[in-house]
């Protein structure tokens, strides 16, 4: 069985995560999309980062209605900062029946050389690759093991919700009704 690994940060899980990931459950051969909450990105700083669990609980909030989707804590058990090859390493060990696919914003293909092992990321896994406004071209689309997916190009900033949020302006529609149910509840990102 086919698994899209979909990592992020998700802070907070926004209609453009779930918009790209059904796209990917919907056109492509992944069986199920899997959203790996990340502690903490290498590549990011953790300033802005809210807890992991209140990060996994509004992945679970938004995803609870799709039987396609998972969301997975596994990167919490691993060391850190998260480097997805660690991530697909254990994985595979622990789901041997399970072949695991990465899904990447084409933003990120250029950017591919500096992840950790990305080489072999590319020879033992593959990218699912969704497009992103104002990207210029990888020479890694040309690689057997990127895989461009047709979805819209959705251009929507955890960082422009945050701020929405500070200032008191609405987020409706911006994330499920779920998600910002949680954030008002528990007063994130205030």
């Amino acid at each position: 069985m086919k698994i899209g690994l979909f990592f992020g940060s998700f802070n907070p899980i926004h209609m453009g995560h779930l918009i790209i990931a059904n796209i990917m459950a919907e056109t492509t051969d992944l069986k199920k999309i899997w959203f790996v909450v990340s502690p903490h990105n290498p590549f990011k700083p953790s300033k802005s980062l809210l807890h992991e669990f209140d990060r996994y609980d509004m992945v679970q909030a938004a995803i609870a209605d799709n039987f396609k989707f998972e969301v997975t804590d596994i990167e919490f058990h691993l060391p850190k900062p998260s480097y997805t090859i660690h991530t697909l390493v254990h994985l595979s060990e622990k789901n041997p029946d399970k072949e695991f696919k990465v899904i990447v914003g084409e933003d990120n293909l250029e950017k591919f050389v500096n992840w950790k092992n990305h080489t072999q990321i590319l020879e033992n896994y593959g990218l699912y690759v969704y497009p992103r406004p104002d990207v210029t071209k990888s020479e890694l689309v040309r690689h057997p093991n990127v895989r461009m997916v047709d979805a819209p190009k959705i251009d929507i900033s955890a960082t422009f919700i945050r701020n929405c949020i500070r200032n008191n302006r609405s987020i409706r529609y911006l994330v499920p009704d779920a998600v910002e149910e949680l954030i008002r509840l528990k007063k994130f990102y205030l």
